[in-house]
């Protein structure tokens, strides 16, 4: 299904249940594709926080809220799976935080708020197509975002 045919809400009015996910950890070298090839910058979780948030959800691309150190609480979609159109051969969570930063923060703790599935991953027959997916998540996450139930996670005690 291409992004022109999802719509742009994702996930029932209010958070439910395996959700809230909280996952944390320092930001890990990833594989160096999101900001160079993409253009979409990821902070990658570390193996044991993509491996607690896989125990209760599916391979998929979701959003949620995510919090760098101590910075401000910023709308995120993260990619957890093999993103099979570059042939991974270890799970990853990438989280794109929808802000444009001005240094890359590995090393840097992240917290990860997952409220709700996007869509499945899946094989693209082009980096413009996976591209375009992507910019299509990070709308649905900003507009899925603005629900009440969704805003409120941002205040949560987790992340304060």
């Amino acid at each position: 299904m291409s992004a022109e045919q999802r719509e742009l809400i994702a996930g029932p009015e209010a958070v439910e249940s395996p959700y809230p996910i909280f996952v944390e950890g320092a930001v890990v070298t990833g594989f160096g594709r999101g900001g160079k090839q993409l253009g979409i910058p990821t902070a990658n979780l570390p193996s044991s926080a993509v491996d607690q948030a896989l125990e209760n959800i599916p391979i998929g691309v979701y959003y949620g809220w995510a919090q760098i150190e101590h910075d401000q609480v910023r709308p995120m979609v993260m990619s957890l799976g093999w993103n099979p159109y570059f042939k991974n051969e270890k799970r990853s969570g990438e989280v794109h935080i929808i802000h444009e930063f001005a240094d890359d923060f590995y090393g840097q703790h992240m917290k990860v708020a997952i409220l709700a599935y996007i869509r499945p991953e899946k094989d693209y027959t082009s980096l413009d197509a996976l591209v375009d997916d992507i910019h299509w998540d990070i709308r649905v996450a900003q507009e899925s975002l603005k629900r009440a139930e969704y805003a409120r996670i941002r205040d949560s005690s987790f992340f304060n």
